[in-house]
């Protein structure tokens, strides 16, 4: 964050969390962030402890300030260091340095799953008030009903985004804390529910929410698609901004999933595609002074596993399509903004490591990726170019997963000598080699199993490399369209390399069962395929501690 974009980091984090760690608080391994049991510890070096955990503290952070929080952190090296301690101390010392109770606060650590807040609103004209009535949700977990959970200390941030940006708040009741920017505030939500007034409110805003995310919840408010367009364009929060783009693509996207699904003809286009999306992305792009990392965020589109995450019944096939035809009414909609962009963003300067740097190689491959969906010899050149030409791996990488992904016939020959070529150049750098595995693995064709199965043999794969596991099998199960192939190869796939792996490295192993965690989202055939699997892992002989607790949860569920 500090080298680079705050923001841009931010939005980083946040996507894994929310891709990844919601999906573990919503399975059979939902855990608090201090499991009270287990059977193999080392299944709880997990995305919730650490990632979840982390955010905890971050949260405690913005509730004490950096003065405070400081004072906190003081007094626990004083106290503890060279000890081993617990949770409970680092909280104690938060309390001695900050006077706050924090008892409240701490069932952060004890209670699973992902809380929701609920938004609504109400503005009376006239009166130029504003309310916001904001409620918490705690989910149900594995033995843990969410009625008999407790309200959390939630840190709610919060602004009121007009037709021209940011207004200045005037909560009734409350006093805001001294500060320059009246336009942002820190509400501390502790009860199930409570209600928010503001005044002098010259006409009806969209609430700019969770700003920076603040805490790691689900948000339920009934945002309309041009209230994302406005926050998209004149949020001055850069996580809110980002996050009006992606949730007004997720509304898109979802709309034309419901078609897919309703077509008898799968290859006949759906319904046309809201143009809203295209139009702030294009506000974004003719906007120069803006981060140009942050702007090659807000054109990425949400990923499928996002998607997948979002939905009641993952339907891959209908997500994956759905997304790609999105990505391609926008390649086609802004090409010539795309392509002038990317040609501008070119350099035959030598490599540089600093953040603008970082931020022009950002937006300018994510221009690239765009242009080559496209049928144009033009794209395809510079593309190659950019391969053969790079003076830094960002660029040159960028340049292999666009040819490599690309789906026209005429690049065939380009995309296999690109692949030779950079394995014969960075054959002797084994990270790098990864990266080549990943890029291979990750190509959406029901023929990326063959190959993957290739690689499982190439003189630079071995599975007693954890590296390597994660780069080659990781990848392809991360692979939706792929990996949840209608036959089931896909899972025989992975339920061979986890047999392997039981007797090489059981906690690897382990890690390798989560694509099959959540078979009961899935539609049948997938649903019964992905059950099936799960118990062929679990009749295996002399099965590890560390596989058998994940895949026996996984099958109750």
């Amino acid at each position: 964050a500090d080298t680079g974009s705050p923001t841009v980091k931010r939005v980083e984090e946040v996507s894994s969390l929310r891709t990844l760690q919601f999906a573990e608080d919503a399975g059979p391994m939902a855990h608090p962030v201090r499991p009270p049991a287990f059977i193999e510890i080392a299944n709880f070096y997990t995305l919730t402890v650490y990632e979840k955990g982390a955010e905890i503290i971050r949260m405690l952070h913005q509730l004490l300030g950096e003065t405070l929080f400081r004072a906190g952190s003081d007094i626990y090296f004083a106290r503890h260091d060279g000890q081993a301690v617990t949770i409970d101390d680092f909280v104690a010392a938060m309390e001695s340095g900050s006077g706050r109770d924090l008892s409240q606060f701490k069932r952060w650590y004890n209670q699973a799953g992902t809380p929701v807040l609920k938004v609504s609103d109400a503005y009376d004209e006239a009166r130029q008030c504003y309310r916001l009535t904001l409620t918490q949700i705690q989910p149900d977990t594995p033995g843990a009903p969410g009625a008999d959970k407790l309200p959390l200390h939630m840190p709610v941030a919060l602004g009121l985004i007009g037709a021209s940006g940011p207004l200045p708040l005037y909560p009734e009741g409350m006093t805001l804390p001294e500060q320059a920017d009246n336009t942002h505030w820190v509400y501390e939500l502790t009860t199930e529910q409570a209600t928010l007034t503001f005044n002098n409110v010259a006409e009806k805003p969209v609430p700019s929410l969770l700003r920076n995310f603040s805490a790691p919840v689900r948000l339920d408010a009934d945002y309309s698609r041009d209230d994302y367009l406005q926050l998209m364009r004149h949020d001055t929060d850069g996580f809110c901004r980002w996050d009006a783009g992606q949730q007004l693509a997720v509304a898109i996207i979802q709309e034309q999933v419901d078609d897919f699904l309703q077509q008898a003809d799968k290859n006949r286009p759906g319904r046309a595609i809201d143009p809203r999306l295209v139009a702030g992305m294009g506000a974004l792009i003719a906007t120069p002074d803006l981060d140009k990392a942050m702007v090659a965020l807000m054109l990425t589109l949400p990923s499928e596993s996002y998607l997948a995450e979002l939905s009641s019944v993952i339907h891959v096939e209908a997500i994956h399509y759905s997304r790609e035809r999105l990505r391609h009414f926008i390649a086609g909609e802004l090409r010539d903004s795309l392509w002038s962009v990317y040609q501008s963003l070119l350099t035959d300067k030598a490599y540089e490591f600093s953040g603008e740097a970082a931020a022009r190689r950002s937006l300018k491959n994510t221009a690239l990726h765009y242009l080559m969906l496209l049928d144009n010899e033009t794209y395809h050149q510079a593309c190659s170019e950019q391969y053969k030409t790079a003076n830094n791996m960002t660029d040159r990488m960028a340049a292999l997963s666009a040819l490599v992904h690309s789906r026209f016939v005429s690049l065939e020959a380009t995309r296999e000598w690109a692949l030779d070529d950079f394995f014969h150049q960075w054959r002797d750098e084994p990270l790098v080699v990864d990266q080549w595995l990943s890029v291979q693995a990750s190509v959406p064709l029901d023929s990326t199993l063959a190959q993957v199965r290739q690689l499982l043999e190439h003189p630079c794969f071995t599975i007693k490399n954890p590296n390597k596991v994660r780069a080659l099998i990781g990848a392809f199960c991360r692979n939706a369209i792929s990996f949840h192939q209608p036959s089931g190869a896909g899972y025989e796939f992975l339920v061979e390399q986890i047999i392997r792996l039981n007797a090489i490295n059981p906690q690897i192993a382990s890690r390798l069962v989560t694509p099959l965690m959540r078979w009961k989202k899935y539609p049948e055939p997938a649903r019964k395929l992905m059950h099936n699997s799960l118990m062929s892992i679990l009749s295996v002989k002399n099965l590890s501690r560390d596989v058998f607790e994940v895949a026996s949860k996984s099958v109750e569920g």
